[in-house]
Order: C-alpha cells, then structure tokens, then sequence
C-alpha cells in the first residue's frame, strides 16, 4: 500500500456522549493512519439537527484527546479540505443532490408525513407492517415521477416542503467487498429509496457522508458493523456519480460480557463497569460514568479497546499506542462480535499501574493526596502499594496506614490472634525493634527470624500480631518493608497504641 494515499476519518454525530464502541472505531481509524503514514481526520456530521444534544462535540473531542488520539485534521486543527463541520459546509450538498435529479438517479417527493403515516397505518391493515418508498410504492405516491412537470414546477414555485429520494435501481445486484467481510451482494429490490436531502434545508447522512469522503479524498471507510446496511446504498451513490468508491471495513459489534446482545449505554452502570471514557451527565441529571473518573489511565483503556475485536497474532498483550500503530492491520479485525470483558479491562489497568516508575507514580499520588508528605515518602509508598493496587486510589484507601496511624483495628484478627500470649510477644518485639542499630529491612528480617527461633514460634504465629499492630489490618505489603518505611520511633509509637488499645 503506498503511504501517501491512505486517508481515513472518525465522523461521529453529536447527539450524546461518545459510546467506547466509538472510541473503538477511532482507534482503529488512527492505527490504520499512523501504520501507513497517512491522514487522520476528525469529521463531526451534525445534519440531524433534531437529535444534535448541546456540549456533545466538546465531549468528543475532549474524550479523543484523554485517549491520546490525535487528529491530523479536524475541527479546531483546521487542514485544507476544512471545515469539518457539516452543519457549516450544508451550501455544498443541494447540488449533488439536483444532480441526481437531472440525471433521472433521484426524484422530488413532496408526501407530508402525515400521508406516509396514512399509507403505512393502511398496509399494516392489509398485512404488510414493513411498508417501504421503493420501486414498488413510488407509483402511487407524490413525487416528480408521478407528476407531471408543470405540477412539480407548480409546486417548487410555492416551496412546498419536499424531500429529495434515491431512485433505487430495479432488481440490480450491488457488489462490494469489504477488507474484512470478503465479498458482500445484496439485491436493490431489497432496498428503500433513501431520503437524500430533506425538507430543512440539511442532506441526510447518506449524502452528506458520501460527497464529504469524496472531496476529502478518503482511501478508508473504517467503521462499526451498524452502518452494512447501508454500505450497497452508498456504493451506488459514488457509482451514481462517477467516482471512485473508498475501501470498506465494517468493524465487529462490541458485545455484553455474557455475549447476549450488542453493548448499550445503559449496560455500563447497570452492569458495574463503564462504557464512555468520560463521565456524561444528561440534561436531566442522569450521570453515566467514565473510565476517565473510575480512575483508568488513558494507555490500559486504549490497549483494552485495540483488543475488543483485533489481535496481533502473537503472545503480546501490553502495548503502547506506538507499538498498537505498528502492529495494527485489518486483516487481523474478525467479523464475530467481541466480548467486554470487565476484568480483562481491570487486568490492563494492574499492568499499566505496575509499569509506571514510583516518582511518576509518586507525582500522581501527590495530585491525588493532599497530605504532607514530600515526593521522596510518596515514591516509597508507590513501590509499597503498587502491586497490590489496581488504581491510584487503591493505594491511597488500601495503604492509608502509611500516611497515617490506624484508629481502628480488624476485628476479625483480634478474635483470632488477640490473646495474652500475643500481648507478651509484642511487648518483647519492640524491645528487640528498640534495640536494632540498623534499622533497615534486612536488619527487621533477620531479627524477626530470630525472634521466632528463641521461642519455637512459625510465621503465622506472630507476624499477623505485628501487622496489626502497625497497620491494624491483615494483609498488605511486607512488614519488613513497612517498617523500614515508617521507621523505628514511629513502629515503637504504634506498638504502644496497639498495646494501649487493643483489648
């Protein structure tokens, strides 16, 4: 493939937040560019008006941008096939629409839609709740191909509503394959003649997406499994016009966990797991939460998305976004739906957490904690906590008793390890702490062992007491590395609150 014909887009609508089944179709779109060194566009295709949902573009382009997608043109980048805005270039579209029409390819249709309904309500009476415009019912209904010319002329001139149609072809078969599908046919009798332009003044997806690809030149139509319906029709339009079609890959439904049924909106929330990058809250005050606010970093929600329907072919599961560029091809996208899986996605997380260094890691931990603490503490609780933990968060809540002394302590080990015994045993280990001139991990290790020795004592006998008292919990990281950490007149003070306070 040569570099420099590879153009591909990302041409969401704005009538909600961006689904992470869209960010998905991003992704691939922008892999696909960087592999080949090509062009990735950002397109917003706001002509339904009626669905536009204000602060959705914003939310697009914020969620793209957290996700480390960049666009090389776009709305507010700018590019010389600009504006990327449909609702700003809607002067373009009535001409390719009017041109159909003198070539006998499209029609006016001036049906109100109370006349559709009309008609539709009455073929439901007689059987046939599918009523479609087609080849079949264009016959009998209002449009220029029914009219004489002097009615339609008649007609414009009083600017009655119309709607301009697509004068589907008669029992043709419609051939095209797709990167990832093979070969697709499918029989215009089957086909509806598609509203091309409307009675606002705006053209319908279907156009508008077909002479905007055209006139930015798009190599690529990369895009989700929803849109194959659609795809013989668009064919027919660049055939209809004469221009060279793009390549077509029509990408895998993203899937509930259970595989029953396409991932939707409400599944996220509902389930216990995100499905927006961001949080989005509804002009009803309805929030549906992001991956962004849940704590994930940008790098694991990408990786998990590039393997929602994709694989690399080889035993690597981490990469960076470069390295997913590299690695990137179509021919490895299946056709089978992709199941969300929530753990693998936590999974990303743990790996992307454990991959950062402690002084980032202590950076964002600061961003995070208001405490005192100087960047030094912070970069030693990140080498503490960070295997434990699968978010920032995790070590703040998990590892609290390393920025602060326990209050309470777990009840359940008191019951089972609390007694007069472990009393004495603990009171003979701070002095053995008291009395370690090194104070380090290696140094609390050795004597730990040897504590356990003198008296005939295992592990389990007696580290949980020692856990408890320092952390006033049962598990977490090494003591040996705790301690070290807290220091010696810090271990030696809550020892003596743990002898103070517990029963």
């Amino acid at each position: 493939m040569s570099n420099n014909t590879v153009r591909v887009r990302f041409a969401p609508s704005p009538t909600g937040p961006l689904h992470m089944g869209g960010v998905r179709t991003a992704l691939y779109n922008y892999l696909f560019a960087k592999k080949y060194n090509g062009t990735f566009i950002i397109r917003i295709e706001d002509t339904d008006q009626t669905r536009f949902v204000s602060g959705a573009q914003d939310y697009i382009l914020e969620s793209l941008k957290w996700c480390g997608i960049e666009p090389t043109e776009g709305p507010g980048i700018g590019g010389a096939f600009g504006p990327y805005v449909q609702s700003e270039r809607k002067h373009l579209y009535k001409p390719y629409a009017e041109q159909l029409i003198e070539e006998g390819k499209a029609y006016y249709a001036f049906d109100t839609a109370e006349e559709l309904e009309t008609v539709r309500e009455k073929a439901k009476l007689m059987g046939m709740p599918n009523w479609q415009y087609n080849h079949v019912t264009r016959s009998s209904m209002k449009n220029s191909l029914t009219l004489s010319q002097d009615q339609v002329n008649e007609l414009l001139d009083k600017e009655t509503p119309y709607v301009i149609r697509m004068k589907m072809p008669r029992n043709q078969d419609v051939r095209f394959e797709d990167i990832i599908r093979g070969w697709v046919v499918v029989n215009t009798n089957n086909l509806d003649d598609k509203v091309l332009f409307k009675s606002d003044g705006m053209p319908t997806y279907h156009l508008a997406n077909i002479v905007d690809d055209h006139l930015m030149e798009i190599s690529h139509v990369i895009r989700g499994e929803e849109w194959l319906p659609s795809a013989p029709l668009h064919f027919l339009l660049y055939d209809a016009f004469g221009w060279e079609c793009p390549k077509f890959a029509h990408l895998p439904l993203l899937l509930r966990p259970d595989g029953n049924g396409k991932l939707s909106k409400r599944d996220g929330d509902r389930l216990g797991f995100p499905v927006f990058p961001l949080d989005w809250r509804t002009e009803e005050g309805e929030l549906y939460s992001g991956y962004r606010e849940k704590g994930y970093f940008p790098g694991a929600f990408i990786n998990m998305l590039a393997f929602l329907g994709w694989n690399p072919g080889t035993q690597q599961e981490i990469f960076s976004l470069e390295e997913l560029s590299e690695a990137f091809t179509l021919d490895r996208v299946s056709k089978a739906g992709a199941k969300f899986d929530p753990d693998k996605t936590k999974w990303f997380q743990q790996q992307y957490l454990r991959a950062i260094s402690n002084d980032e890691l202590g950076k964002l931990i600061q961003e995070k904690n208001l405490s005192s603490f100087d960047l030094e503490k912070l970069e030693g609780i990140a080498s503490l906590m960070k295997e434990r933990a699968t978010f920032i968060e995790d070590i703040l809540s998990e590892g609290h008793y390393l920025f602060e002394r326990p209050t309470t302590f777990d009840e359940t080990l008191i019951q089972k390890k609390w007694n007069e015994q472990a009393r004495a045993l603990l009171k003979d280990w701070k002095i053995v702490l008291h009395n370690l001139n090194n104070f380090d991990k290696e140094q609390i290790e050795e004597s730990f062992k040897n504590f356990l020795s003198e008296r005939n004592l295992n592990t389990g006998m007696f580290l949980p007491i020692f856990r408890l008292a320092l952390t006033g919990t049962g598990m977490g990281p090494s003591m040996f590395d705790i301690s070290d950490f807290l220091g010696k007149q810090e271990c030696l003070e809550r020892i003596d609150i743990a002898l103070e306070q517990l029963p």
